[in-house]
């Protein structure tokens, strides 16, 4: 069998440290087979021949800019068949300015909502808040996430926007409370796959910082994410 090619693709913000952040994973690519390429910016999704030979797409871009060509071959080539998986920012609020890339995905990032206003002291911990990761009934059946029980968190709680299109495997709620304007607690989707084309696409929101990504229910999701978007046989 042909060795596994994927591709790592990191940059933008740098306080989600995209380089340590994928670091932690590239070790399990090599362990289950995967040639592993680095790039350090979007300029390879203009490479159709490169895209077209890689079998998963791990990215860890967030915010920053894509080209329409770029964010196009991109699209082109989950929809031929190569797996994209991310984490965080690094995928759900990465090209901000790209309708593309947020219709390929699925979900943007809208906020992370903070702490009571007398609380914060101006650091990343002013929106940390605890929260539950509840799997749904697809999700305790999915490769994905399947064995796994709900879990505690206390970092950023995605609030997330999206589309009907991708198959929720895991929720959290963000509750009222007497600071924020709305009236209802909100269910944000919180780990979602997606199909497009002949391409799987996993995306996690936990993850804004390394003990996050080293949380053995989320760096399970995200291993096992990996796995199941990559090309498929009948992909290929």
């Amino acid at each position: 069998m042909a060795q596994k090619r994927a591709l790592v693709v990191r940059g933008g913000w740098e306080g989600h440290q995209p380089v340590k952040a994928t670091e932690l994973f590239i070790p399990f690519l090599e362990d289950n087979d995967y040639a592993v390429r680095v790039e350090e910016s979007t300029e390879v999704y203009g490479d159709a021949e490169e895209l077209g030979a890689t079998d998963l797409i791990v990215q860890c871009v967030t915010m920053a800019e894509i080209t329409h060509e770029q964010a196009a071959g991109l699209g082109a080539a989950v929809a031929a068949g190569t797996g994209l998986t991310g984490w965080h920012g690094g995928i759900a609020d990465s090209f901000r300015a790209s309708s593309d890339y947020l219709h390929l995905v699925g979900g943007q990032f809208a906020t992370h909502p903070g702490k009571e206003p007398c609380l914060r002291r101006g650091k990343a911990d002013d929106n940390f808040l605890p929260h539950t990761m509840h799997f749904t009934e697809l999700g305790r059946e999915h490769p994905v996430t399947a064995g796994l029980e709900d879990f505690e968190l206390e970092t950023e709680q995605y609030w997330v926007l999206h589309d009907d299109l991708i198959d929720v495997l895991a929720t959290t709620t963000h509750p009222v409370r007497p600071w924020q304007p709305w009236h209802r607690p909100v269910t944000s989707p919180a780990i979602w796959t997606r199909r497009w084309g002949e391409g799987r696409i996993v995306v996690t929101t936990p993850g804004h910082s390394l003990d996050v990504l080293e949380h053995a229910a989320v760096r399970t999701v995200i291993e096992r994410g990996m796995l199941w978007a990559t090309r498929t046989a009948s992909a290929s």
